[in-house]
């Protein structure tokens, strides 16, 4: 039989092994009996986390000097030193990784328990937020947010617009939406849609070859960039499949903006790739023609990404699933040809 040692400040406590986690955590120095272990724990793993104690302070939505004193509280209770702070740095001890990894184990199994005790009474509350597209976060993804947070009134969103990889830990981000492939094994990547990619210009730059679909045709002209995702090479393919056609270009502009290069194509400076979905209007009304309608960029995968867990709230699951459902049927997007495989957020 393994018994389990919790050594304080004056006494070590000795836990039955079928004490479960419950008792552990009360037999964990007497004299902070006031104190909410799991709080305390919670909050060293935030801190660990986030890097800092103001970081982890504004993940908790709590002050800086409360994050402290549940720091020195759990070390108190411990009878250990569990971080090396100087001004610049932050280190864990040697004691303090051990606890990390116990203490990770406790709130996860703590928050898987919860889960299940509240099962399909899990009502979605609190703030949920999001890291999305700038261009696409402003436009298309509004319509299905507005549906979430009106099926949902006790959940408040934080919808970050940001063109690049979202950091889930230090920024305390509950998911992401991805446009482009997703590189990092660590995260669940659910592919919800693709974006189709045209190539168009302003009529002035669009003479008969082009239009009638003479791919060889593009190579002439003057060219935009979306650094994102083409510099300095365009690879086209035949509308329903067949070989590609690839060439080189040398940029009037290059941009890391989906506005700044629709605005450039509009100004008549060049041809540039974009997602169908921005130029609908300007090629309804005349604006911007579409070139070598025959022939597309290769469309972008549309991700949802939130970290792995033990445990998702029902914010997060339900986001999850509106998601799947919504984004295929938004305009100017489309069902990708082969699905990735995909789940729904288990509640634990």
């Amino acid at each position: 039989m393994r018994w389990t040692h919790f050594v304080g400040t004056k006494n070590a406590v000795v836990v039955p092994p079928d004490a479960g986690l419950i008792y552990a955590l009360r037999m964990i120095d007497a004299s902070h009996a006031g104190a909410d272990r799991i709080e305390l724990m919670q909050t060293f793993v935030r801190i660990v986390e986030t890097g800092s104690l103001s970081a982890a302070a504004a993940q908790l939505e709590t002050t800086q000097p409360t994050v402290s004193r549940r720091l020195q509280a759990l070390e108190r209770s411990l009878g250990v030193k569990l971080l090396q702070r100087s001004t610049h740095a932050m280190k864990l001890t040697e004691d303090g990784e051990r606890c990390l990894a116990h203490a990770r184990e406790l709130v996860g199994s703590w928050q898987a328990m919860a889960a299940e005790l509240r099962g399909a009474h899990d009502v979605p509350r609190g703030v949920l937020r999001v890291l999305v597209p700038h261009a696409f976060g402003q436009d298309q993804l509004v319509a299905p947010l507005a549906d979430y947070l009106r099926s949902y009134p006790e959940v408040s969103v934080e919808w970050l617009l940001h063109d690049r990889r979202p950091d889930f830990i230090a920024e305390g981000i509950d998911c992401a939406i991805q446009v482009g492939a997703v590189e990092d094994p660590a995260v669940v990547a659910i592919r919800l849609a693709e974006v189709p990619r045209i190539v168009v210009a302003a009529p002035e730059l669009a003479g008969d070859e082009v239009l009638s679909g003479d791919v060889a045709a593009l190579h002439a002209l003057p060219w935009l960039a979306l650094k994102t995702f083409y510099r300095d090479e365009v690879t086209l393919s035949p509308v329903g499949g067949g070989d590609t056609h690839a060439f080189a270009i040398r940029p009037r502009l290059a941009t890391d903006s989906l506005y700044a290069l629709r605005k450039a194509a509009l100004a008549g400076l060049g041809a540039g790739v974009l997602s169908a979905w921005m130029v609908r209007d300007d090629l309804d009304q005349g604006r911007l023609v579409h070139l070598v309608p025959s022939w597309e960029a290769a469309p972008l995968p549309v991700y949802l990404l939130y970290p792995h867990a033990r445990h998702y709230p029902a914010k997060l699951r339900l986001f999850v699933e509106l998601m799947r459902v919504r984004m295929p049927a938004i305009a100017g997007v489309r069902r990708p040809d082969i699905r990735a495989p995909h789940a729904v957020p288990p509640r634990r």
